[in-house]
């Protein structure tokens, strides 16, 4: 078996030199044949190039579709990449549209503040809303003004366009607004144009009920709804909403305040009352206090018969 092997690679060596030897004189050749610049060695090449050439398309077709799909993945790569990166940027300009439209609005509120019409004795001081109660059971959202600012219980709040609630319970810094919509407010109201009182109670919803109306039949949906100054509760025109029917057939009022965007709210100052002293003095006037009259004098007749008549 040995004896076998060795005879076999005793012929196996030879033959590879020779293959070896004719392969790099092929090269050679073609090498050679390549650099000669003849025309007629130009048509044999070409000749040689239209016959061997296209017969190896098949053998390239692989080659060929591997190189193509590679060149697809490079391709889905660099797609992808790009597609994350626009995500990315498209994602960035999102999230600075909504903070730049959420300083817009905020800067809106703070203007509709500064252009709301109030009565010319009453004075303001905005504060910043720091946190909400969220309960279902109390209505309230926290001030960033307390004492230091003059705040005082009772004092009625607003946001650019309507009544938002009142003080209630005041800290050195911090004061607490109980909202309109709260199960322990009640504010005394006028319905606009027909003159109605009522008041509205609120029962922890987003419309509060109209209560205690004067007459029904004259409020209609879409009445506006004003403070009345009643009780002293709140100062009167302040606007509260307007009139809508509710689900439950009863009037209620769709309040004209942002409660969902309770950013800054506008505290006002109640100008002092000026005490009454004279009750009476409201339902009648004093008696004009004239010149004193003269003493009046009887005639000389007079006295005679007014002394007979005694006699």
């Amino acid at each position: 078996m040995a004896k076998y092997q060795s005879e076999r690679e005793d012929f196996s060596r030879p033959l590879r030199r020779v293959l070896v030897g004719l392969l790099v004189l092929l090269l050679f050749g073609l090498f050679f044949l390549w650099r000669i610049d003849s025309p007629r060695v130009e048509r044999f090449r070409s000749a040689l190039v239209d016959r061997f050439v296209p017969s190896f398309e098949w053998a390239m077709a692989p080659v060929t579709w591997g190189i193509g799909i590679f060149d697809d993945f490079q391709s889905y790569s660099r797609l992808y990449e790009q597609n994350q990166q626009l995500r990315e940027e498209l994602r960035q300009m999102k999230a600075w549209k909504e903070a730049a439209l959420l300083l817009g609005q905020k800067n809106a509120r703070l203007l509709d503040l500064n252009h709301v019409r109030l009565d010319p004795l009453l004075t303001h001081v905005t504060g910043v809303v720091l946190a909400d109660s969220g309960s279902p059971f109390r209505q309230s959202v926290l001030l960033n003004v307390g004492e230091r600012d003059g705040i005082r219980d009772g004092w009625a709040t607003m946001d650019g366009i309507g009544l938002v609630g009142r003080i209630s319970g005041v800290g050195r810094q911090t004061s607490r607004v109980i909202l309109l919509t709260d199960s322990s407010s009640r504010v005394p109201v006028t319905v606009q144009p027909s003159g109605q009182r009522a008041i509205l109670s609120g029962d922890n919803s987003t419309i509060p009920p109209l209560d205690f109306l004067e007459n029904g039949d004259e409020v209609r949906p879409g009445d506006q709804v004003f403070s009345s100054g009643d009780g002293g509760v709140f100062p009167a025109g302040l606007l509260v909403g307007s009139v809508v029917l509710g689900t439950d057939k009863r009037l209620r009022v769709d309040l004209a305040a942002d409660y969902q965007r309770l950013d800054f709210l506008k505290v006002l100052r109640s100008h002092e009352l000026q005490p009454i002293l004279d009750a009476g003095g409201l339902v009648a006037s004093p008696p004009i206090q004239g010149p004193p009259r003269p003493p009046v004098t009887p005639e000389p007749g007079i006295e005679a018969e007014a002394g007979a008549s005694n006699g």
